[in-house]
């Protein structure tokens, strides 16, 4: 932990530590933080902590079932989870995790996620005593975890369709499990990117983080029946008025049909509800403004007809659960003291603190004072909650025309918080780098959205560089609205033309950008909106965003670098939600204590209750990196690289056939008892014309008398002798036996006293001719007796692994393609790597080779009391037909030690085998020795 960060816990291991505020001052408290959301009582201007005991509850209970072994859950749950936990080990010096099956392991907040969802439904009754979820009060099951925004909502929705699907597979019976999947989205952007959770997308989230133990199970995934669909599509059929056929009101089995598409012919559906908080069931109690609503983001059409929609869909087709993902899953009470109140479905809790203190996002860091006159209520800086002043919220809240001017306090702010961005825009082009970060502001209503794109664009803030129209957006919420419900908006001629302004100068290819003018400007806006930070797309240059309210779901422009809210705030939900979205980290670095480099984002008027002083410093993060797709190069077959997939190898006791050599007489083979030739001439009255005389010559039937032709023949007589008392496996011991006959004829027992039959054909001809003699004599001196031997044990999913199995998948690292790999580039962690890449691109004697990133390439070792995987840097495939396994370290350790020690055994084990070849190991320790190791085995 340094002095000047907020990151105190790593993002993979369970949280030691939390930051309690005391007033004004932040101190350190050890533990996990209590589950628990802040309310601002809007009448009393008081803050006050409301817990999650059910939450707090279920944690400790969750904690006791892991600690225990997850009793309860089934097999397949069981391979599953230690799968998920797989993560390798930590490499202080590389400062990430090698040998794990996927470069970065799940989050903790990502496994307590689905391990408690697991443990609802799968846990023995022991675990789950006392523990009662109430419903929303409708007639099928709804189960939510509460997750911040930049922990991992999609993962986790992976996770749940893997758990879901394979264990309905396997227990077709189990009505805990379904693979029948609607996925239900708030927008077509989040809709958009959920269709990486279909196994046959090309960029799939199963394989990019490996979800499944082995290929069968991959494939088995594939069985899942998954529909993501728009909650828009849950809105009822409008009897089109002017028809002549008058069909009536949609029934719900049309409604069903009509929705789920491909589902419509399964039953007993599992939900998942991304951002959930749009979907709650109004109580018949409860009395909530539609204006109260609209503050908090939520349309109450919207979340009535989501309800609806599913209510019908459960009517025909029977909803099994429902799964709710959410930063924020609450909903409007009506009571003007609580403002919301929380799902009471919740079953875990991973909070914004929580993703800050782990690194998951940004730090905020928010003006603690200034040197002008504070709140007179709170002592606060006026500029930790701007809309909280009168001044601010009366003017605010005005109807006003777009030129009039702001309030004088959120120009002097705007003053600040521009200048620190014109500073920050600086370091960035100093670094070289294309793309700006942007300033966000977040407001009220569209007339302050207008009046600040014209505060900006008309020249009137003090910062000259933020007058750029060509990179200021403002969002229009109903163009955006429209959008997302994939409709179409009247046309403002006069905010058509801003966005056909801003597309012209996104300076991109002139089919591109023909192609973005010809949409319509709800398609326009939502594109410019959704590409926002990012290299080669329209919104890559924009660098001011002013938006009404907040931000559609799914809006992950990671370049935010400055936040300003000016709108009310009551709760410290209600502040996640809004600033969420400009709080994605750009890059995922992390320090020797396996936590994240923090980056930060500066915030004005969004009283969170967790920051940073916006005096202790912190450098900008840097703008998103490029990434590269690594993938099987096509026509590259012949650069294939294959190996075995060993489980493990065992010392085991077989029976196996002896010979004592020692005791083993000689044998002589006699050639003068042996006729090689024959001459033979026609006879008559028993008297041979010798005139006539033909040779029958052995020597010329060579290719009748192979060798290993013979060892074959010979082995299989002494096969038919022993077969019967022998008590292994019989096709063992026909490796035997070809073993021994192989032994016995190379060795010094077998005399043929004459040199001109020493010649290997000549030799040849006698044994084949002596068969019988050499076999018994062999058979005289074989006994049986237990050895012990290394067995290899294959996966027995997926028993041979290949370059040509590698997934694709991305990487923002510095690479370079090959010409001798079958995958399509090498990925650099370091300039010795490169080396070695260079040698092997141009190394003459090097047939083919690999990088070993991303091929599921180990070795098992015991460290410690525990087995973990060892991930060798290279396979090199060389001209003579071995395969060299490369490890490349700078230094040395027991540990490695270990490591070598186990590739040897492997080596050893396989090469005994036999089937694959040749391998060898080597490894290396200085960069000027890597030549002259590859060259060793040549």
């Amino acid at each position: 932990m340094t002095a000047n960060s907020l990151i105190i816990n790593s993002p993979y291991d369970a949280p030691s530590a939390y930051w309690e505020r005391d007033g004004k001052q932040m101190t350190l408290q050890q533990g996990r933080r209590p589950a628990a959301y802040e309310i601002f009582d809007t009448r009393n201007n008081t803050q006050r902590t409301e817990p999650l005991e059910q939450v707090n509850k279920i944690r400790q209970r969750v904690d006791e079932w892991r600690a225990d072994g997850y009793p309860g859950v089934t097999s397949v749950t069981r391979q599953l989870l230690e799968h998920w936990h797989a993560r390798g080990d930590w490499d202080p010096d590389a400062c990430r995790w090698e040998g794990g099956p996927r470069q970065y392991p799940f989050y903790f907040c990502q496994l307590e996620a689905i391990e408690t969802l697991i443990w609802l439904l799968e846990a023995q009754e022991q675990y789950r005593q006392g523990i009662f979820l109430s419903g929303d009060g409708g007639p099928w099951e709804r189960i939510c975890n509460k997750m911040a925004t930049g922990a991992g909502k999609t993962s986790v929705m992976s996770l749940i369709i893997t758990w879901q699907t394979l264990n309905a597979i396997h227990y077709p019976k189990d009505r805990r499990f379904s693979k029948a999947v609607l996925i239900i989205t708030p927008g077509l952007t989040v809709k958009s990117r959920l269709q990486v959770l279909k196994p046959g997308h090309p960029q799939n989230v199963y394989d990019e983080f490996n979800l499944c133990p082995n290929e069968a199970m991959r494939q088995q995934l594939n069985r899942v029946e998954l529909v993501i669909e728009n909650w828009h599509t849950l809105m009822p059929l409008k009897e089109q008025a002017r028809s002549v056929v008058k069909k009536g009101k949609e029934s719900d089995e049309a409604f069903t049909r009509r929705v789920l598409g491909s589902l419509a012919s399964e039953r007993d559906l599992i939900v998942i509800n991304d951002e959930a908080h749009h979907a709650y069931r109004q109580q018949a109690e409860s009395k909530v403004s539609k204006k109260q609503a609209e503050e908090l983001g939520i349309d109450l059409d919207e979340a009535t007809r989501w309800i609806e929609g599913l209510d019908r869909i459960h009517k025909t087709r029977r909803i099994r659960r429902c799964f709710d993902l959410s930063a924020t899953p609450f909903a409007p009470t009506g009571k003007s003291n609580t403002e919301s109140g929380l799902f009471e479905w919740i079953v875990s809790d991973f909070g914004l603190n929580d993703a800050i203190e782990a690194g998951l996002v940004k730090t905020p860091r928010v003006v603690v004072r200034d040197d002008a006159l504070a709140n007179a209520k709170t002592y606060a800086s006026k500029l930790y909650h701007l809309y909280r002043e009168d001044e601010v919220k009366e003017d605010l809240n005005r109807r006003a025309e777009p030129t009039a001017p702001l309030p004088d306090l959120v120009q002097k702010a705007y003053a600040l918080l521009a200048y620190d961005w014109k500073e920050t825009a600086q370091q960035w082009q100093e670094a070289g780098h294309s793309i700006p970060p942007v300033m966000l502001t977040v407001c009220n209503r569209t007339e302050t959205a207008a009046r600040i794109e014209h505060f900006f664009n008309g020249g009137d803030c003090l910062i000259q560089e933020t007058q750029a129209p060509d990179a200021t957006l403002r969002v229009d919420s109903r163009v955006l609205e429209k959008a997302e419900q994939g409709e179409t908006s009247s046309k403002d001629k006069q905010y058509a033309a801003r966005l056909e302004a801003l597309i012209k100068a996104a300076e991109l290819p002139a089919d591109k950008q023909a192609d973005l003018l010809a949409m319509k400007q709800e398609e326009q806006l939502r594109t410019l909106v959704d590409t926002v930070g990012k290299r080669g797309q329209p919104g890559q240059y924009l660098q001011n965003v002013i938006s009404v309210a907040m931000l559609s779901e799914g809006w992950d422009a990671a370049n935010v670098t400055h936040i300003m809210g000016l709108r009310a705030f009551t709760s410290q939900l209600l502040c996640e939600q809004v600033i969420g979205r400009g709080l994605r980290r750009v890059s995922h670095d992390m320090d020797a204590d396996r936590q994240f480099l923090p980056e930060y984002v500066n915030v004005f008027g969004v009283p969170l209750s967790i920051f940073q002083d916006a005096s202790e410093g912190g450098e900008a993060p840097p703008p998103p990196k490029p990434s590269v797709r690594i993938e099987v190069e096509p026509g590259r077959n012949h650069l294939e690289i294959r190996w075995p997939n060993v489980d493990r190898i065992d010392n085991v006791l077989k029976p196996a056939l002896v010979i004592d050599w020692q005791s083993v007489p000689t044998l002589t083979l006699d050639p003068a008892q042996t006729p090689l030739n024959a001459d033979i001439a026609p006879s008559l009255t028993g008297s041979p014309n010798l005139a006539m005389v033909t040779e029958i010559d052995l020597e010329r039937a060579v290719e009748e008398f192979r060798l290993q032709h013979l060892i074959f023949r010979a082995a299989r007589k002494l096969y038919q002798h022993n077969q019967a008392t022998f008590g292994g496996d019989k096709q063992y011991l026909a490796v035997q036996l070809i073993r021994l006959v192989e032994q016995f004829l190379s060795s010094d027992k077998l005399d043929i006293p004459s040199l001109w039959h020493q010649d290997p054909v000549r030799r040849r001809l006698l044994f084949a001719l002596n068969m019988d003699t050499v076999v018994g004599h062999v058979n005289r001196h074989v006994t049986e007796q237990n050895v012990e031997r290394q067995e290899l044990i294959f996966d027995e999913h997926q028993p041979i692994g290949a370059t040509a199995y590698m997934r694709p998948w991305l990487t923002t690292k510095p690479c370079a393609p090959t010409e001798r790999s079958q995958i399509s580039h090498v990925v650099y962690d370091s300039t010795w790597e490169k080396m070695v890449a260079d040698i092997c691109e141009d190394h003459q004697s090097i047939a083919a080779w690999a990088k070993n990133d991303h091929l599921d390439f180990k070795v098992r070792y015991l460290w410690r009391g525990s087995s973990r995987n060892f991930v060798p840097d290279y396979l090199i495939r060389l001209a003579n037909g071995k395969t060299l396994v490369l490890e490349v370290k700078g230094q040395d350790s027991q540990q490695n030690a270990e490591k070598r020690t186990a590739m040897e055994t492997w080596v050893k084990a396989v090469n005994e085998q036999g089937g694959f070849g040749q391998w060898v190991f080597d490894s290396v320790f200085e960069p000027a020795q890597t030549r002259d190791v590859i060259e060793r085995h040549l």
